[in-house]
């Protein structure tokens, strides 16, 4: 049977989801975790590749298993043999046709900013800390160019292999509440580094550093100089991704 996870970490110890040669990943501990419960070679696939020091809630994940345990069983075995920075929130069985990079999917993630004279120590490995006071009705107003689909060339770091930077924004909006500021955003696939560098565009928006229209034009050239710098990981979380029924998307999505 074909299972999917639900899985949430803290991405504080780890150099981000996809295995790597030398550096610890999620993908890693949880492919061992699941290996030791069930006695099988398990290969795992996910969803989002969040880049290190990335956290989520809801990545999700899938692997075939010959075991006779109830697929909705397993979240609760493995997650005794996980450390506590990773949970499988939820195991249920899917049709084999499923995975989940190429399923049409809706991902959304959260960027967490502290905006204070001095740092929270509690809040600084879950958000980005900036001093100087951001005008949050400008970061607001700069929300509405990136809706829409758009070539988003210019907001994606280098080494992204990508068949087409185009993609679809179906929501961004902007919460505040006291000193903590998120920027929450929907879309159909995100570029390599592609939110860190909305909210590090936004967050010079708010600064008076560059102007609202400006995105205007780093959007329309797709030039990554017209935009503003990549925000630190620390801040960022993959809060859930929604599949659609009976679509499927073949797309490189990050």
């Amino acid at each position: 049977m074909r299972v999917k996870l639900t899985v949430a970490y803290d991405g504080t110890n780890y150099h981000g989801w996809q295995i790597q040669n030398n550096a610890l990943s999620v993908e890693e501990v949880l492919t061992g975790a699941l290996r030791e419960l069930l006695g099988e070679e398990i290969e795992l696939a996910g969803a989002s590749r969040t880049d290190a020091g990335v956290h989520a809630l809801g990545n999700v994940a899938v692997f075939d298993t010959d075991t006779r345990i109830p697929s909705e069983k397993i979240a609760i075995a493995v997650n005794q043999r996980l450390p506590e920075d990773i949970r499988v929130m939820r195991s249920e069985e899917v049709p084999h046709s499923f995975h989940p990079r190429y399923c049409a999917s809706r991902k959304t993630y959260e960027y967490q900013i502290t905006n204070a004279e001095i740092q929270q120590p509690v809040k600084r490995l879950y958000s980005h800390f900036v001093y100087i006071p951001l005008n949050v009705e400008r970061m607001k107003e700069t929300a509405q160019y990136f809706r829409g689909e758009h070539d988003f060339g210019g907001f994606c770091s280098a080494g992204s292999q990508v068949r087409s930077t185009v993609r679809r924004i179906y929501d961004l909006q902007i919460f505040q509440e006291g000193e903590d500021i998120r920027i929450r955003i929907t879309g159909n696939g995100f570029l390599y580094n592609m939110v860190r560098i909305i909210a590090g565009t936004l967050i010079e928006i708010g600064m008076g550093r560059r102007e609202p229209e400006s995105v205007c034009q780093a959007l329309r050239q797709a030039d990554r100089g017209l935009a503003g710098p990549t925000a630190p990981a620390r801040g960022l979380r993959l809060m859930q991704i929604e599949y659609e029924e009976n679509r499927q998307e073949y797309r490189d999505d990050h």
